[in-house]
């Protein structure tokens, strides 16, 4: 039950607003001068503070009014207060608002009035209260995950990003294959790097191979070596990615793109940790822990009969699915400062134009974005138009303002019903979004 401290010097105001308050399971708190709000506010958890300007008889200037919101802002920031204040000092309450009181009411004040900006304010404290205590816990996790793990200074700060993470650094000591999933340049290759720095094999080389940038007659040379003469120019016998990564971890990227003669013979190495070089007949033996990763769609290869079923569930032991940029938004300004060089800045402008973009090349698109406006503008602050992106991309609130059914119980849902939080993250006033539940019968639990 939410609690309002009323620092009034008349008791019958504090009594007509306590009763007011209880029929709407409202608990109430009373102080009767500046003084004993303040200690109140040190001994008891408050959530709102409705607070009078004048508590001596002979006094109407306000100050005493201002006095008490300065002391209470500086020693509470981010508690919301509604200021009862009389028409002589109007003036004094619209410059407390312009410094950060919540509302201010004229006495007498209209109760329906009043018990609107009272449950709006705490509605909003609720969303703030639960987003501090999840950045909070979002924190220690990943005090946490850095004092336990090495990251391989990884750059994240949203929670879609913390729990793939998380499931990464749970997984990396078990020697079972893990795929890992997700578009082009979503930063799949650092997962890579972060699961085989945290397994039992860390000392051991880690080797990457791009699949897909390999042409199809030399990816098998390329992964299992080839003995002298095996294919045209092939002088001398060479060894393969496999026996280079004997000891540590293989990691092979766009494994979608393996030749079937590839994926047999991977199939065997993930089954027996056995194989033969091209053009050879002598077994040779290995200990790898593999890696893959691809942003294929793997069952439609199957189905298509491009890609055996079988190497996939060998693949695939555990997945790592990673989320597009554009699904993990709070690490897109971290991700954007860590690319920055030394002695550039992004303006507030800058900011809100990259959180606009929808970035489809993700990481990596990001990335060279911000190294070419860094490049390019000759301020060490850079601008929107330093990164010269596509005026077309969509704001969120723009893309929210007409949201449908479906955007609309979304939304609920992610905020846990907390209409303030679910109209915030639409573009909508509250009011507006009370509109459209209305509108669309969506009931409110």
């Amino acid at each position: 039950m939410p609690t309002i401290l009323v620092i009034d010097d008349n008791p019958s105001v504090a009594t007509a607003l306590e009763l007011l308050f209880s029929l709407h399971d409202i608990d109430t708190l009373r102080a009767e001068s500046p003084d004993a709000g303040l200690d109140m506010l040190q001994r008891e958890p408050v959530d709102l503070v409705v607070q009078d300007m004048n508590f001596h008889a002979d006094t109407t200037s306000g100050e005493e009014g201002v006095e008490l919101f300065r002391a209470i802002r500086e020693r509470h920031p981010d508690l919301p207060v509604i200021l009862l204040t009389a028409w002589t000092h109007l003036e004094n309450a619209v410059e407390l608002v312009k410094a950060g009181a919540a509302d201010y009411l004229a006495k007498p004040w209209d109760d329906p009035k009043l018990l609107a900006t009272v449950n709006n304010l705490l509605e909003l404290s609720q969303a703030r209260n639960e987003l501090s205590r999840r950045k909070s816990g979002e924190l220690r996790r990943r005090s946490a995950l850095m004092r336990e793990y090495d990251l391989r200074g990884l750059v994240y700060a949203d929670p879609a990003s913390e729990r793939v993470l998380s499931l990464a650094c749970q997984v990396a000591r078990s020697e079972l294959p893990v795929l890992i999933t997700g578009p082009n340049g979503s930063g799949k290759e650092k997962y890579a790097e972060i699961l085989h720095a945290n397994s039992s094999v860390r000392n051991g080389p880690f080797v990457a191979v791009n699949c897909g940038a390999l042409p199809s007659e030399l990816i098998e040379a390329e992964l299992f070596g080839a003995e002298a003469g095996a294919y045209t120019g092939a002088n001398k016998a060479r060894e393969g990615k496999f026996e280079a990564a004997d000891g540590g971890t293989l990691f092979l990227d766009e494994i979608g793109t393996l030749t079937p003669a590839g994926q047999i013979k991977l199939l065997r190495v993930l089954e027996t940790g056995r194989f033969e070089r091209l053009g050879g007949n002598r077994e040779r033996h290995v200990k790898v822990r593999v890696i893959s990763a691809t942003n294929a769609d793997l069952p439609a290869l199957i189905r298509s009969g491009r890609f055996r079923e079988d190497l996939l569930y060998r693949l695939n032991a555990i997945e790592l699915r990673l989320p597009p940029l554009s699904e993990r938004p709070d690490d897109i300004l971290p991700l954007a400062r860590h690319f920055l060089p030394e002695g550039k800045f992004l303006g507030d402008d800058a900011a809100r134009a990259l959180l606009r973009h929808p970035w489809p090349g993700n990481v990596r698109e990001l990335r060279n974005a911000v190294q070419r406006a860094a490049l390019l503008s000759r301020s060490d602050t850079l601008t929107a138009a330093d990164f010269d992106l596509p005026a077309a991309a969509p704001s969120h609130a723009a893309s929210a303002e007409e949201p449908d059914r479906d955007a609309i119980e979304a939304a609920l849902e992610r905020n846990g019903g907390v209409l303030a939080q679910a109209a915030a993250e639409l573009g909508l006033s509250r009011q507006a979004l009370y509109r459209r539940l209305e509108r669309l019968g969506i009931k409110r639990d």
